[in-house]
């Protein structure tokens, strides 16, 4: 067993690092959040030094590497900011279902723009009135010769909007399947389709500088080799992705909660009260081991989930267990980031108030913390009688 990352691994930090120093400019971020704007320049950037598809095989314009890879780019992004991080790491959002279950023509045809910083991937799955509820679609794709008519409509898709490329969409293909779930596909539905529809879901808690859209398919024909893998095998599909997607979830939480803990150590360090340091305080000082505690169990269970993942293993208990915890730890060390920094805290310009409301996020998307819950739970007790 070795906990130590590879020479690479430790070349690809320091990169990330060196673009976080260079690029992410408290002011331009400020202003960023101020107009709720994607952070487009810093995406393109990111894209062009290989951070964005970094997982891709070279052939699609990536670097080649695995998922431990893509979650050391996604951890420092997000540690560097939570916002511009976040909008970074999900620019290739689902296209892992491309890249793993599609066929050649459509990964050609997606993956390397996506690498390359020209459009956003969409993974549009949620529905208004199912939520996290994926067994059963009333988005419907009806064959009609050969291609697919799409109607219906999803919410809360990530990257929905004036810089999405296309989105991979779970409908019911079959309404008579019995159970219901064994009747979903995958289809790959491109952006400028007719028919294809975007409205913005309104202002968030956090991530304000993402697009998040409620995405509408009005009589939406597509050919029926768009079917991204096998008819009916879509909802296994995503299942599939969310053992990886959660991974990078955890790793967004990691960064997000690291990136708090550091606003906070280096505050205490330079504030005085009472005539003396605040780090000096016991009181301060056992929020501060609470803190680093908390993020170093968290990154042990993220790193483990990526490590396992890249050696070919699907085990959804941990990658649930990751994502869980790290969405725990980065509420919670955010919240006591907000508690040392006092009313500061509580202040735009300070930033940790911000990391607070992006940190929420973690516990909610691909899978809240109570469907992460279920996951473990039904791997812990097995089939019961």
């Amino acid at each position: 067993m070795d906990f130590e990352l590879t020479k690479e691994q430790i070349e690809i930090q320091k990169a990330v690092r060196d673009f976080v120093k260079g690029e992410f400019k408290k002011d331009v971020i400020l202003e960023l959040e101020e107009k709720h704007e994607y952070p487009e320049k810093i995406w393109k950037k990111a894209a062009e030094l290989g951070f964005i598809g970094i997982h891709f095989p070279e052939e699609y314009s990536g670097e080649g590497l695995g998922v431990m890879e893509n979650i050391l780019v996604a951890e420092e992004l997000c540690r560097g900011d939570s916002s511009v991080g976040a909008c970074l790491i999900l620019a290739d959002f689902a296209s892992e279902i491309i890249l793993h279950f599609g066929n050649e023509d459509q990964k050609k045809a997606c993956l390397p723009k996506v690498a390359e910083g020209k459009v956003l991937s969409c993974g549009a799955f949620t529905e208004p009135d199912h939520g996290s509820d994926i067994t059963t679609m009333d988005t419907v794709a009806v064959k009609d010769g050969d291609e697919w008519v799409i109607n219906g409509s999803k919410i809360f898709i990530t990257n929905a909007g004036p810089l999405a490329g296309f989105y991979s969409v779970l409908c019911q293909t079959d309404s008579d399947a019995k159970p219901s779930y064994r009747g979903i596909s995958l289809i790959l539905v491109e952006a400028d389709r007719p028919g294809v529809s975007v409205s913005d879901v309104g202002t968030k808690m956090g991530i304000r500088f993402m697009h998040t859209g409620e995405v509408s398919f009005k009589d939406v024909r597509v050919p029926v080799s768009n079917t991204i893998g096998k008819e009916g095998k879509g909802f296994y599909q995503v299942l599939e992705f969310f053992d990886e997607s959660r991974i990078l979830i955890a790793a967004q939480g990691l960064g997000t909660a690291q990136g708090a803990f550091d606003r906070a150590l280096a505050y205490v360090k330079t504030r005085e009260q009472f005539g003396k340091k605040i780090a000096t305080f016991q009181a301060t000082q056992h929020k501060l081991a609470e803190m680093a505690t908390k993020i170093e169990m968290a990154r042990l269970l993220v790193y483990k989930a990526a490590w396992n993942f890249d050696k070919g293993r699907i085990d959804p208990k941990l990658t649930s267990m990751a994502k869980m915890v790290a969405g725990r730890t980065a509420v919670e060390v955010c919240d006591e980031a907000i508690q040392l920094l006092g009313g500061y805290g509580y202040m735009l310009e300070y930033e940790v108030e911000r990391f607070y409301r992006d940190a929420k996020i973690c516990e909610l998307y691909e899978g809240t913390k109570e469907i992460q819950k279920n996951t473990i739970a039904s791997a812990v007790l097995g089939k019961l009688k």
